[in-house]
């Protein structure tokens, strides 16, 4: 495991604590090296306050432990579905962010109301369906993520132009290109969730942006011909 991404996920799970996106030891933050196929992620139930990078876990793509002290996040069997089925995500955030998560525990869709969530989601973050008694009482993590992989493949998403979704009566995962990528749209996904709050008490016959100016944001930014940016 590269030392580098090692200390990547270290200052990405400590930015979670450091701008109140987490609570105790609520959320956790992993990276996939490709190359090697290990996964180096938070230990469970470790304060963000005393970790080290030492502490971190590494494992493989099946979950077993390569290196580290400590048992891996309860939550690596979502991470590691995650990786499998989204094949060019290199980072996973899950928190329990209170406004992703209200929506998330709502069981509804977040619809794209706006520029700010245009310019890093391509559309309404799609919330998944239930889990099912048998899926809850089985392997209730790899179950998690199963559900998040056919939410996608069931509504035909591009899982790194909507790079996040929220988990039914539970939170919000994200994901990205790295650590940082990951984080960053878990600070986007949290604000946007709030805005989308408060623009629904201003406005509650309030309906989601015109498909033009949501496709100007995100392709400006995102698109072949992107030029938002210093590029």
């Amino acid at each position: 495991m590269n030392d580098d991404l090692k200390y990547e996920v270290l200052k990405a799970n400590l930015i979670l604590d450091e701008l109140g996106l987490v609570i105790f030891t609520w959320g956790n933050v992993s990276a996939v090296d490709r190359r090697t196929g290990q996964v180096v992620i938070k230990p469970s139930g470790v304060p963000y306050d005393s970790m080290h990078v030492d502490d971190l876990v590494v494992v493989d793509m099946d979950g077993k432990t390569i290196a580290g002290s400590y048992k891996p996040s309860s939550d690596l069997a979502t991470h590691l579905e995650i990786y499998k089925h989204f094949e060019a995500c290199s980072a996973v955030v899950h928190t329990h962010s209170r406004m992703a998560t209200a929506w998330a525990q709502a069981g509804i869709d977040l619809p794209a109301y706006g520029t700010t969530h245009a310019d890093y989601f391509y559309g309404a973050i799609p919330c998944t369906r239930p889990l099912t008694t048998g899926e809850i009482k089985g392997a209730y993590e790899y179950e998690t993520g199963k559900v998040i992989a056919e939410t996608f493949t069931d509504r035909n998403l591009d899982p790194m132009a909507m790079p996040a979704v929220l988990v039914c009566n539970h939170g919000p995962f994200t994901w990205g290109k790295s650590p940082t990528d990951a984080v960053n749209n878990t600070i986007v996904l949290e604000e946007i969730a709030a805005m989308a709050y408060s623009s629904r008490l201003i406005n509650p016959q309030l309906t989601p942006m015109p498909a033009e100016l949501l496709d100007k944001h995100y392709l400006r930014k995102h698109g072949a011909n992107a030029y938002y940016g210093q590029r």
